[in-house]
């Protein structure tokens, strides 16, 4: 499954998960040091995994989590979405749970459409 229909999901399109080709981050160039903002890639194992995750949102990037270890109704999960969402909330940014595998946050000025492009 490419990167893409990870984030946006399987929405019935035309184009295959074939269609795209992984690409592997350590082959190409870091962008240019002066960017003010990055999108981190996290994944939540458990509560210690939030605290590098809460340092990035408040140093003003934007957080994509897999959270695919963790049930949606497990406690430790429901308590790690609110520490997130507080985090959220205190920057000024957004979070969204995309599917039962995902939470992104935003820092301030961010905000997290809740419509898929093409629909």
């Amino acid at each position: 499954m490419g990167l893409m229909s990870k984030i946006l999901g399987e929405t019935g399109s035309s184009r295959d998960t074939e269609d795209y080709v992984e690409l592997q981050a350590n082959e190409y160039e870091t962008a240019s040091a002066e960017a003010e903002r990055q999108v981190r890639i996290a994944r939540i194992s458990d509560k210690q995994d939030v605290i590098d995750i809460k340092d990035a949102v408040y140093d003003g990037d934007i957080v994509i989590a897999d959270i695919t270890r963790h049930s949606t109704q497990d406690r430790t999960m429901e308590h790690i979405s609110d520490e997130l969402k507080q985090v959220a909330n205190e920057v000024g940014g957004d979070i969204v749970q995309k599917d039962d595998d995902q939470l992104i946050i935003t820092p301030s000025d961010v905000v997290i459409s809740r419509e898929r492009l093409g629909q």
